[in-house]
């Protein structure tokens, strides 16, 4: 061998070594060890040799980059994908599969010189195994690299990106990401989302179909709904006359029944114009399900099958059935009807023990009826500063201690009988560090800041190194017997606790005409993680008892849904069902901080489209032909 040659070839086992120790860094980069994964979880366990080829027929490639494998070399192979990093003589090439790394000869290398980064490109070549110490264990195909034999740039991208690709989504600008959404959906963590999403679908359809649920499509024009959220409208050709996108297919799902369809379920796209909500969209997706002579013992049973049927196998595995409670157990627990129940810090009912604590406004609060105290115990919450124990509810004054060493206390008020709190701690068991919080009112409202306080502070403890919140459990709680209505927000009247196709408890039904507020409903609602997914109810199928729940509980004009009532009286059969929110289950379970991760184009927090501008304004001759006209906006001055 000649001195150049053999110059030449320690020269390229120099850089291929370089090259894969590069390779390790990027990959390092674009996600941390304990989510990267080049490949979708979900996908490692196929067998890309034989049995799932189909995702490249119909294709010029013959493979997609995430699947090689030693079993792969010497095999003359053609790849597609983006140009995700490049150095000297190599390519890292990504597709939706993963990435691989491609060894380009001299001859080729000039192409490499004006390739910018996310260009798009087809290989050809030979698949290689790595030597040992060339091996790159970061990489799902770090076992091989394509040597290439063709390079052909299909498009190339602009030099300058409008958001890094190579970062975790918490690390960019989300406003940026949203306006350039079409490159953030190349984004690995994105791709995993989606990709689950359809896989988890696919699996409900299956499910459902199987135990003879008919797939059907309902119109999302309709008319506008008495009650409930506000609706989008949508103009019409008949002037003064608007259409309602609607709020989800509660109607007709019904009215399927009525018709005898006996069991519908729908992946049905809904819409509600609830303005700046961070957990909402203006648009969403529900898995819809209806069907006729059921309980809701059997709703939910059904709902627990489809779930476990189509729980990703990569997921700490749930177990049926789902433990449930009542409404009122929930709130006097947990401080809310959605409790995170994999973190215990339950909430205690200590009226008894406040009766004579030395603090004359409660004392005297606790003569009134439905006066409550409760007590939360934070573990480990005395590190809290005193300002982030009193920023855990700004909107209402409540009392906190915290548990020193030697078991002393520090009260935030110097009222506090040093006798009640030494029997407050002896009774909640506290321990050195803890820290107590006691609020005192009316009603449920004393439970609903302990509540929202109990879920602060487990994120605080987070943020400060606690770890309190168990990783990758997932907790399914069914919460049952709400009440049917509500004193109405206006002041006035009642209103729907759900909607008001809901069932009265049978046991209940007997205060229809006389005490509406004591009636518990038929309702259910599925939470995970502290997160509401989903909620269904056993519906009213008599249409005396629909036309009074309108006209004489709820004052509305019964006129609006003379078509549901109508469609009751002919031999309506005994119905329920339920809706999952898809999006919010499917962000659950990805571990995503909003549902906005797991749509593929979803508007921002306003409920506006970063990438196109809409909604936007259309000229007077268009608003015309709609017999709209817009009133000028009011100034300050008006």
């Amino acid at each position: 061998m000649s001195t150049r040659c053999f110059c030449r070839s320690l020269q390229k086992l120099f850089l291929r070594g370089q090259a894969t120790r590069v390779a390790r860094l990027c990959n390092s980069l674009v996600i941390s060890d304990e989510k990267r994964q080049c490949t979708p979880v979900f996908l490692q366990s196929r067998n890309f040799t034989n049995e799932s080829k189909g995702v490249n027929n119909f294709s010029q490639r013959s493979h997609s980059c995430g699947e090689f494998r030693p079993s792969h070399s010497g095999e003359e192979v053609k790849i597609c994908g983006w140009v995700q990093y490049k150095r000297l003589m190599f390519l890292i090439v990504r597709d939706w599969s993963g990435t691989v790394q491609v060894l380009l000869p001299e001859s080729m290398l000039g192409v490499l010189k004006d390739l910018p980064f996310e260009s798009v490109v087809e290989i050809t070549g030979t698949v290689h195994a790595r030597k040992d110490g060339e091996i790159n264990q970061e990489m799902q195909t770090g076992e091989i690299e394509i040597q290439a034999k063709s390079i052909k740039v299909l498009n190339f991208c602009q030099e300058k990106l409008p958001i890094n690709l190579n970062v975790n989504a918490d690390e960019t600008n989300e406003m940026q990401r949203m306006k350039y959404r079409y490159l953030d959906l190349r984004s690995e963590q994105l791709q995993f989302n989606l990709r689950l999403r359809s896989v988890m679908v696919m699996k409900m359809r299956e499910f459902l179909h199987s135990y003879g649920f008919v797939d059907v499509d309902t119109p999302t024009l309709f008319r506008r709904t008495p009650g409930g959220a506000r609706e989008f409208l949508v103009p019409s050709n008949y002037p003064g006359r608007f259409y309602s996108l609607p709020q989800s297919p509660q109607q007709f799902k019904q009215l399927l029944m009525v018709g005898g369809m006996d069991r519908y379920f729908q992946i049905a796209k809904c819409y509600r114009d609830e303005g700046s909500k961070p957990d909402r969209q203006p648009e969403f997706t529900q898995v819809d399900i209806e069907l006729s002579f059921t309980t809701q013992e059997d709703v939910r049973n059904l709902i627990e099958n489809m779930i476990l049927q189509s729980w990703p196998s990569f997921k700490e595995q749930i177990t049926l059935p789902f433990p449930s409670m009542t409404y009122h157990e929930a709130m006097v627990q947990y401080g809310c009807d959605k409790p995170d129940t994999r973190y215990n810090m339950k909430l205690h009912t200590v009226d008894d023990l406040m009766l004579d604590c030395g603090i004359q406004k409660i004392e005297d609060n606790m003569k009134r009826a439905g006066a409550h105290c409760v007590a939360l115990v934070v573990p480990q919450g005395s590190m809290f500063s005193r300002k982030e124990i009193e920023n855990l509810h700004i909107d209402q004054k409540f009392i906190f201690v915290k548990i020193g060493k030697s078991g002393e206390f520090k009260a935030n008020t110097n009222k506090f009988k040093s006798n009640t709190m030494q029997r407050l701690s002896s009774e909640l068991k506290v321990q050195e560090g803890d820290l107590m919080i006691i609020v005192c009112g009316e009603g449920y409202v004393p439970y609903e800041v302990s509540g929202k306080i109990r879920t602060k502070a487990a994120s605080l403890l987070e943020a400060k190194g606690v770890k309190f919140i168990p990783d990758n459990q997932f907790n399914f709680l069914w919460i049952v017997d709400f009440p049917l209505f509500l004193p109405a927000e206006s002041g006035e009247g009642l209103e729907s606790a759900h909607h008001p196709f809901t069932a009265p408890h049978p046991e209940d039904e007997k205060y229809l005409k006389t005490d509406p507020l004591e009636i518990r409903s038929q309702h259910y609602d599925l939470v995970l993680n502290g997160a509401e997914i989903g909620g269904g109810s056993i519906r009213i199928h008599d249409a005396d008892t629909q036309r009074y729940v309108f006209e004489n509980i709820l004052q509305e004009d019964a006129g609006q849904l003379q078509h549901l009532i109508d469609a009751l009286s002919y031999g309506c059969p005994p119905h329920g069902g339920i809706a999952l929110g898809l999006e919010r289950m499917l962000a659950v379970i990805c571990g995503a901080n909003s549902i906005r991760d797991v749509i593929a184009f979803p508007k921002t927090v306003e409920g506006r489209d970063s990438m196109s501008g809409a909604p936007t304004e259309i000229s007077e001759d268009e608003l015309a032909k709609y017999h709209i006209q817009v009133a000028p906006r009011k100034t300050t001055e008006e």
